[in-house]
């Protein structure tokens, strides 16, 4: 199994974020969660949370402006977007200027809505970037209006 306890602790709030989503026909139902070096939760978001164009990683980092998270990680449902049409910067670019060194994800941005290079732009950078393989099905599960199985 990939991931210690604490790592599939952190993916498994982040899938019960996902179902928070208000599901919409053309948009992945994504959820996040910021912890810290000690692996204490420090912010949470999901899709669409505060409007209908935000997305999980944003709306986490959102809640952290100002706060140092050079020793965090992130856990996200989805691969982080590396293109975006609804805001100036897709979720790897605000990831990358919080300084956030660990990223972990359950699913790769399937080829439906973008061409999504999250992971190799942000290992790229020299971020530790994981795999969390074993929550897939979830994350497939909550977003079965757009993977089709």
């Amino acid at each position: 199994m990939i991931g210690t306890e604490l790592d599939l602790a952190h993916m498994r709030h982040a899938v019960e974020w996902s179902r928070r989503c208000p599901s919409v026909p053309d948009a992945f139902n994504v959820g996040a969660v910021v912890v810290d070096a000690h692996g204490r939760q420090l912010a949470y978001g999901y899709s669409r949370e505060t409007d209908p164009s935000v997305h999980a990683e944003e709306s986490a980092l959102a809640k952290l402006a100002g706060v140092d998270l050079t020793d965090a990680a992130i856990y996200s449902t989805l691969e982080p977007c590396s293109v975006r049409a609804s805001r100036p910067l897709p979720c790897t670019r605000l990831i990358l200027r919080a300084g956030i060194p660990r990223v972990y994800f359950a699913l790769r941005e399937p080829l439906l809505l973008a061409d999504c290079e999250g992971v190799e732009l942000l290992t790229a950078a020299g971020v530790q970037v994981v795999e969390l393989p074993q929550f897939a099905a979830d994350v497939v599960a909550i977003n079965g209006h757009l993977i089709r199985r």
